[in-house]
């Protein structure tokens, strides 16, 4: 079994440059796989692999300065959910694009899994899921609002379309692990929202610390590997991903006329030219010949 570490810090890294090669050659030596991002205000990324490799990860990344209380989720899957090992360098760790946005000047009030139903069901509380579209597809809280966003950077443009709506409301916000909350609640406190909450650890501490039969969560919850979704427990789901868009595919879309293993399903099927489809087809037979040597082929798993 591979541990799975999720895991998000926002500190300044003056030289991210600097710190990738090592980074990167450490992943490497531990059997370590994903995708972690490097920027001046921080790191982000999932990463799996043994549980020796993962702590020394963590420890290498918890001795850089002011990265000491680097927090992360863990969950475990029986197979490598990566293709390989990535580390990138990026002008953002979650790409808002707003100027000025920091979420360690402020953030919004963390509330803990425990507590999440309790302020979620409260009349004069609006939820507001931060997540893409393709995310929200898969599950979403009772009651929350979907802004319906391609991108993290198309929300800003949303607020400022729809902040009427929430006049005396208090806001409550949710993502994935609770990155993305980490800057949306600093963007609408700037706006001048005073009530703004957040979920501690994200849905995926929820998913983790909430059992079933008191959850508010309806569906699965999307993640950026190669299992798709997980639900309570963070057991792996019944989802896949399509080998063309990466857009989540449920079993129900399985079977949908449009779908095609590995080169297109229903959203993207009017996307992608022949030649393309051409390629995605010699991709997937490839994958499918390395799974019959009992290997893995480079394009298998997130990109």
């Amino acid at each position: 079994m591979l541990t799975v570490a999720a895991l998000y810090h926002f500190s300044p890294l003056p030289d991210p440059a600097a710190r990738r090669a090592p980074l990167l050659d450490l992943c490497l030596a531990q059997g370590v796989k994903g995708s972690l991002l490097l920027a001046q205000e921080g790191l982000n990324g999932t990463i799996a692999g043994p549980a020796d490799g993962i702590a020394a990860v963590i420890g290498h990344l918890r001795a850089w300065p002011g990265f000491e209380a680097l927090e992360w989720k863990t969950s475990y899957d029986a197979a490598q959910p990566f293709g390989r090992m990535k580390v990138k360098l990026k002008r953002e760790i979650v790409t808002m694009g707003v100027a000025g946005v920091d979420p360690r000047a402020a953030v919004g009030r963390y509330v803990q899994a425990k507590d999440w139903n309790a302020l979620i069901a409260a009349p004069d509380v609006a939820v507001i899921d931060t997540r893409n579209d393709y995310e929200v597809s898969l599950g979403t809280f009772q009651g929350a609002v979907d802004p319906q966003t391609r991108a993290f950077r198309d929300f800003p443009a949303w607020w400022a379309a729809n902040r009427d709506r929430f006049a005396g409301k208090r806001i409550a916000m949710f993502c994935t692990g609770g990155i993305r909350c980490e800057k949306s609640t600093n963007f609408l406190l700037s706006q001048g929202v005073e009530d703004v909450f957040h979920l501690k650890g994200g849905i995926l501490k929820y998913l983790e610390d909430v059992p079933v039969e008191q959850s508010m969560w309806q569906g699965e919850c999307y993640v950026f590997d190669g299992r798709v979704s997980v639900g309570h427990g963070l057991t792996p789901g019944r989802n896949s991903s399509c080998g063309a868009c990466r857009r989540p595919v449920t079993p129900e879309g399985r079977t949908h006329p449009d779908y095609e293993e590995g080169v297109c399903c229903a959203a993207c099927a009017g996307e992608y030219s022949q030649a393309d489809r051409a390629r995605f087809r010699e991709r997937q037979r490839q994958m499918q010949l390395a799974a019959a040597r009992g290997e893995s082929h480079l394009s298998q798993g997130p990109q």
